[in-house]
């Protein structure tokens, strides 16, 4: 469905001759124009960064096994858990 949306949203940027050059090259490269270029360049930088700060990677083995055992046995709730957990119950509920 994204390609059928109403691109109705602008986006100006300034630039240095030698950077619209670059990204020019580039477009023609691919065989886009350079607007195209630009915004799906920008998105998938975008969507790499997102990913990057929300996803989590474990790449150790050590640090798969920890996530895991959190997972199956956690650690019992401690004093400050237990008197929020009692705050909590004892609101007004809508």
């Amino acid at each position: 469905m994204q390609g059928t949306q109403l691109r109705s949203e602008r986006f100006e940027a300034r630039l240095r001759p030698e950077d619209k050059a670059l990204m020019q090259r580039a477009a023609d490269l691919s065989g886009r124009k350079l607007s195209e270029y630009v915004i799906a360049s920008a998105r998938e930088a975008a969507v790499r960064t997102i990913r990057q700060f929300e996803g989590m990677v474990l790449s150790e083995p050590r640090d798969q096994e920890a996530f895991a055992m959190a997972l199956l046995q956690p650690p019992a709730p401690g004093r400050r858990l237990k008197a929020a957990a009692r705050r909590y119950r004892s609101m007004p509920q809508p």
